[in-house]
């Protein structure tokens, strides 16, 4: 009795994925068929920078040897591109004219990378980021060329200019924003300015590329770069060519649709990974999220659903890490840029706490950001930045949206606690006080970005921290009065709103609750602290 024949487009990791799941479940119920349009077998895409940077091989990345296609029965086509889905005779056919016949199929297809419609795009030497053929032209260019342009400033490209770099590339980094790394809010950010620029980096934010020559490109101000090789790292898009040529339904955000159940218009063709359109789970909406984790999850899912057992795919909330010179820099769920053009309600909490206790040595700063809900509570997102510790901050936190613990309620969580790797309050139950305090109105903060509009109308900036500390820097027209000495001078703080701040938050705090306990017959109107304190200020206002 012959079997129910599976055909895969796509032998990266969700569909492999897929094909490993299944044959747990059922090794030998499908007749399974893969094509992959790359000449390899199934390897980690995400591995490709540490290949970049000399510390792995291509081979180290593969993750199913040729052999284990083999062992299991799987017939497998590589290097070859399928160009048509034909659903009526339920088959598809390749560029080289191999046909597959299927009772189930599943479009694995990924993403391609954007390529900029500029004069110059397809010359030898311009690279679009995506495959192990580009990686290897990239190290190829890094050992010939002495300048590169990498054109993008997200995840993939400071990863790039970072292994340039280490390859002894000068190089330049042109992103069209002001800022490189879009899901971070811009004074979360600017520590990896700080960090690129440091290491050689020539950042050119708010900046586009014009056209690209045989030894330079052409910025749109006329600014011409040296560049012997230029990488365009700026994003990739659902790769949905046969989908669309098939007649399956396209989503509103050009993802592939798909319901719960990863079936596409056509109930016998599942798609999964990249191509796909999945749900925010902020909002519900529709939203492309290209990241291994959801592929490699929705792979184990749909292997479940093929087979008939219970499963669903899940939200995304877009949780992600890169490394980029000593800092690590993650961030999950929705940004203040997204809150604020959604106009959705939102309240903002920064820190900077040590990564673990302060007296065990090699405690280093963190950065933190919690987006919280002012009404219901609910944490909308979160950031982190720092040489160490930021992982775990943002899994926790991830998790917690996830589970649905309120922003307050992180104060609660029983967290692993060493004086090597954390603090007895870890910063994430730092969060979760600040949040409890501000849900109760213990206190009342204004952002670095609001500072400005408070004195213009009429607010004094109180500075808490020490002399020497404003002497270092200070908001133009703060007045100092140092959190020892303020109890004492209490009839110098002018009558009024005042904007009170110390070096990161916490001094600040300590200051409006005793001003606000000794504010009768003082004429002072609202009293709030600089969330972030000085730090946060600096960073957000490139002060």
């Amino acid at each position: 009795m012959s079997k129910p024949r599976l055909v895969l487009i796509g032998n990266g990791m969700a569909g492999v994925r897929t094909v490993e799941e299944l044959l747990k479940i059922k090794p030998d119920h499908y007749d399974i068929t893969i094509f992959g349009a790359e000449p390899h077998p199934n390897y980690n895409r995400i591995l490709l920078s540490p290949v970049l940077a000399g510390e792995m091989t291509i081979q180290e990345i593969v993750l199913n040897e040729l052999a284990w296609y083999k062992e299991n029965n799987i017939k497998l086509h590589t290097g070859k591109q399928i160009k048509t889905i034909d659903r009526v005779k339920r088959k598809v056919i390749a560029d080289d004219g191999t046909e597959e016949s299927y009772d189930r199929l599943l479009i694995a297809t990924g993403s391609t990378p954007f390529m900029l419609p500029i004069p110059g795009n397809d010359l030898p030497g311009v690279i679009g980021y995506r495959d192990i053929k580009d990686t290897d032209e990239m190290i190829d260019a890094a050992a010939r060329h002495k300048h590169a342009v990498v054109i993008g400033g997200g995840f993939i490209g400071v990863e790039v200019a970072e292994n340039f770099v280490h390859r002894g590339l000068r190089l330049a980094l042109v992103e069209a924003t002001d800022q490189v790394m879009a899901p971070m809010d811009p004074e979360m950010v600017a520590p990896v300015h700080t960090a690129l620029r440091s290491a050689g980096v020539d950042l050119r934010l708010g900046q586009s590329v014009a056209s690209i020559g045989a030894d330079d490109v052409t910025l749109a101000d006329g600014t011409r770069v040296a560049a012997d090789v230029v990488v365009a790292a700026i994003g990739v898009r659902p790769d949905t060519s046969l989908a669309v040529g098939a007649g399956l339904a396209v989503g509103e955000r050009g993802g592939i649709r798909v319901d719960d159940q990863f079936r596409t218009s056509d109930p016998d063709v599942y798609a999964i990974g990249d191509a796909v359109e999945k749900v925010d789970a902020i909002d519900d909406s529709a939203s492309l999220v290209p990241l291994a984790q959801t592929a490699n999850l929705q792979g184990r899912r749909v292997a479940d659903i093929i087979m008939g057992r219970p499963a669903y795919g899940r939200p995304v909330l877009g949780t992600a890490i890169v490394g980029v010179f000593g800092l690590q820099v993650a961030s999950t769920g929705w940004n203040e840029k997204r809150l604020r053009q959604a106009g959705r309600p939102y309240r903002a909490i920064h820190t900077h706490p040590g990564n673990h206790a302060g007296y065990y040595p090699g405690s280093c700063q963190l950065s933190l950001k919690l987006l919280v809900d002012p009404e219901t509570d609910e944490i909308l997102g979160a950031q982190g930045v720092g040489e160490s510790g930021v992982d775990k901050r943002i899994d926790v936190i991830a998790t917690a949206i996830t589970g649905g613990i309120l922003a307050s309620e992180l104060a609660d969580l029983e967290l692993a606690y060493a004086p090597q790797f954390g603090s007895a309050k870890d910063p994430v139950n730092m969060l979760g006080h600040i949040a409890a305090n501000l849900r109760d109105g213990l206190t009342e903060t204004i952002q670095w970005h609001e500072v400005d509009a408070a004195v213009a109308a009429g607010a004094t900036v109180l500075d808490v921290r020490t002399q020497s500390e404003h002497d270092a820097n200070a908001i133009p027209g703060s007045m100092l009065i140092p959190l020892d000495d303020l109890r004492d001078r209490l009839d110098e703080v002018p009558a009024g709103d005042l904007v009170v701040h110390c070096a990161v938050g916490l001094r600040g705090y300590l200051a409006t609750r005793v001003l606000e306990q000794h504010r009768n017959g003082q004429g002072w109107g609202r009293i709030r602290n600089l969330d972030g304190g000085m730090k946060t200020w600096l960073a957000g206002t490139g002060a």
